[in-house]
């Protein structure tokens, strides 16, 4: 009941609007977030004067300025923020009904739009795609890879519905379970590994130079916050934008990493790199499958959980299903 009485009040909201489409209302809803009417109209998929005149005949429709056009860029008018605040309501309300329908004609049916964070995706995707092309071919999954704090802005926003990345995820509006674990292993030049031990090999890390991701990953702060280095500037380590550049760089010997296991079958040539474990208790990262909590699509992620549990990614052996598997508020 309280579910069909938030639907219908949505409902009302569209009517009472009057002649506004729920069109204009997504156009001026993401330029208000953009600012920047060039950006807007490429996420909204449509050219720049086309979501322009739409913009306008909401002013003129609602008899209100919304914004002040300074060329590409625009601020909101008072009366403009709580516009768009209400707009971002309604196509949130709008969006949920969508989701409510898709759900009655049965689970993972549809579109359904999944982000990756970079250092998941290239090791689970493949395996993923194949799994669910042959079990819920009426599913179409749309993917999007890219840093984490973009991913849940977007998840947020209501631009994407799930997002799979490293737990824990703080935010009040999302709700999260755990899929598997994916332990850490050290990677170093494979000529230099014989002067290594299991026995020292934190104190060694730390004394070598540690080449990361640049900053934005997740997998960056990770590995910084392992190994316990607060200045790495001053160590210059690189940032790399990918995990096969540090690889390569690992490779030639220019430094080592701290490498999930996950992507280790498909980053590391064993000719020309090392991985050593750690002898106890490995650092690990756990990844997880977030969402928002108002979503009505809880079975759909539930069904999804379950392939990516299911599934042997290219993985060394490392991959483990985590010992709490229950869905959990997302907290720090």
């Amino acid at each position: 009941m309280i579910r069909s009485n938030r639907f219908a009040c949505a409902v009302r909201s569209v009517i009472l609007i009057g002649m506004v489409t729920l069109r204009q209302l997504r156009y001026f809803e993401t330029l208000s977030r953009t600012r920047h009417f060039g950006m807007a109209a490429q996420q909204c998929a449509v050219t720049q004067p086309a979501l322009s005149m739409q913009v306008k005949e909401l002013e003129q429709e609602l008899g209100v300025r919304l914004v002040e056009r300074r060329g590409n860029s625009v601020s909101l008018t008072s009366a403009g923020q709580e516009i768009a605040a209400r707009a971002e309501t309604i196509l949130h309300h709008v969006r949920d009904l969508s989701e409510f329908a898709r759900q009655q004609r049965g689970v993972l049916t549809g579109a359904l739009r999944l982000g990756i964070i970079p250092s998941v995706a290239p090791y689970v995707l493949p395996s993923l795609l194949t799994r669910v092309e042959a079990s819920y071919p009426s599913l179409d999954l749309l993917v999007r890879e890219t840093q984490t704090d973009t991913l849940l802005d977007e998840l947020v926003r209501g631009d994407l519905d799930a997002v799979m990345l490293a737990l824990p995820v703080a935010h009040p509006q999302l709700e999260a379970t755990a899929l598997f674990d994916d332990r850490f292993l050290v990677a170093v030049q494979a000529k230099a590994a014989p002067s290594w031990s299991s026995g020292n090999l934190h104190a060694r890390m730390v004394r070598e130079r540690l080449l990361l991701l640049e900053e934005g990953h997740c997998l960056r702060d990770q590995a910084l916050q392992f190994c316990k280095i607060a200045n790495v500037q001053s160590r210059k380590a690189l940032g790399a934008a990918s995990l096969t550049t540090i690889m390569q760089m690992v490779a030639a010997g220019h430094g080592i990493t701290l490498l999930p296991e996950l992507c280790a079958a498909a980053e590391v040539d064993r000719q020309r790199v090392a991985l050593i474990q750690f002898p106890d208790n490995p650092p690990m990262r756990t990844i997880g499958l977030a969402w928002r909590k108002t979503s009505s699509r809880k079975d759909d992620f539930t069904a999804l959980g379950q392939i990516v549990r299911g599934l042997q990614p290219g993985v060394d052996g490392g991959r483990r299903t985590p010992a709490a598997m229950e869905t959990r508020d997302a907290k720090a």
